[in-house]
């Protein structure tokens, strides 16, 4: 890694904006927000697309300092739960319900960038899911589970046709999802707050909440500068925990995840990839990347209960990046970082809310983009409409992970989990 350069690329390359006041003074609100991710953010702008005013978010750090500025950019439908576990546990019609929330969010997005103008750096182009086995069963049954319960379409790519577009030994096959996109994330998500801003949000920045307690029918938010009585207040911390509300915080695992990117590699991205689609495999523990517009590759992987260098987190992906992409060996790497998301032992969202007008939207497990802006649009609803589209997610609640055995127990089961799609790839050879 070249000495002197940010560990991330994503803040190395964001478009600069002028930063939001801490929050200063007294203040009434009718609602408040406190997290700046894709979370909050999207249940401010929800607010006031849907007509609220007196709306403010409280962001300790910077819009998008979290997970939703340091994520692989993926855009796609479905929860970290897999579709064959969501319809088990959720029956085939409220399965199919909470399928379609992200699927619509997708769609959401890519009208919300049309319309805000967010420029992040957009690629409509597709995911793939690679087949890191030769047993191409695995691929057969997503297809027609898909189809059939969900009523999505992906492609099938024979060995050849994802050689062609993905030039690895590495992979037997895969599937192509057409309904989903790549982009910039923290772009994303700093456009999103300009959005929400313009729609009159108060958005603070440097603005830590210090604590929050009931005063008469309101919430007291505290920050070492000012303070705001709202009538709703909504906590959508993700991994980065606030240490308000202890039944909220415990419900959820920091996990870290890790991403770097290479120098550019011009023309030599074509003796490895010749799609501008975004991929993955079919590992538990696998990898994911994507061409970058100018030419680098972005790649991410592995889960861990710690944060690593950024030293270290280029160490570990270029032994994986290799693994697929021998023909890399020369590359540089430019950036490397890693950043925590939130997890919970259900592995989907936890959304809701309680008589008190306390919401919570946290544990998008690392996919995060398409779920996020449905929390955001459900919890808005909720506010606003009073909607009660939020309570299928009741399932799923603030269920206590425990920790700090909850870390153990995540990471052995990532270690066990890894070491299966390893004995299954020795088996195959």
């Amino acid at each position: 890694m070249s000495p002197g350069l940010p560990s991330s690329y994503y803040r190395a390359t964001a478009t600069p904006y002028a930063a939001y006041p801490p929050l200063q003074g007294t203040h009434e609100a009718k609602v408040v927000v406190v997290g700046g991710g894709y979370a909050g953010l999207n249940t401010v702008l929800g607010l006031a697309e849907r007509g609220m005013r007196d709306v403010m978010l409280l962001e300790r750090e910077q819009v998008g300092f979290g997970a939703s500025g340091r994520n692989g950019g993926f855009v796609f439908a479905g929860y970290s739960l897999d579709e064959q576990s969501l319809l088990d546990q959720a029956g085939a019609s409220r399965a199919r319900s909470m399928f379609a929330l992200t699927t619509a969010a997708v769609q959401r997005i890519r009208q919300r960038i049309a319309q805000y103008d967010i420029a992040c750096d957009v690629v409509d182009e597709g995911v793939i899911w690679a087949n890191w086995f030769r047993d191409s069963a695995i691929l057969h049954r997503r297809q027609q589970l898909l189809a059939n319960h969900y009523g999505v379409q992906w492609e099938a790519l024979s060995p050849t046709q994802l050689r062609h577009l993905v030039d690895s030994t590495r992979y037997h096959g895969g599937l192509y999802e057409p309904d989903a996109l790549h982009l910039h994330p923290l772009n994303y998500a700093t456009g999103l707050a300009r959005a929400a801003a313009s729609r009159g949000v108060g958005v603070h920045e440097n603005s830590g909440v210090l604590q929050m307690r009931r005063e008469g029918a309101r919430w007291r938010v505290d920050t070492a500068h000012g303070s705001v009585l709202a009538d709703q207040l909504v906590l959508a911390c993700g991994g980065y925990l606030a240490g308000l509300e202890s039944s909220i915080d415990r419900a959820i695992l920091p996990i870290a995840t890790y991403v770097m990117v290479t120098e550019p590699l011009g023309e030599r991205m074509q003796a490895c990839l010749r799609t501008r689609a975004a991929v993955y495999d079919t590992r538990f523990a696998f990898d994911y990347y994507r061409p970058l517009p100018d030419t680098r590759l972005l790649w991410g992987g592995r889960i861990s209960i710690r944060e690593r260098s950024a030293r270290a987190v280029e160490q570990l992906l270029t032994a994986d990046m290799l693994r697929v992409f021998p023909q890399l060996g020369n590359v540089r790497i430019d950036y490397a970082w890693s950043g925590l998301m939130s997890y919970a032992t259900h592995q989907m969202p936890q959304i809701g809310g309680n008589a008190e007008g306390l919401w919570w939207a946290q544990a998008f497990g690392g996919h995060g983009l398409a779920p996020t802006c449905a929390a955001g649009e459900l919890l808005a609803a909720a506010i606003a409409h009073g909607d009660e589209g939020w309570k299928q997610f009741g399932d799923y609640g603030l269920r206590s992970t425990h920790r700090p055995w909850g870390y153990l127990g995540a990471q052995a089961r990532y270690w066990w989990q890894q070491g299966r799609d390893w004995l299954k790839s020795e088996l195959e050879r």
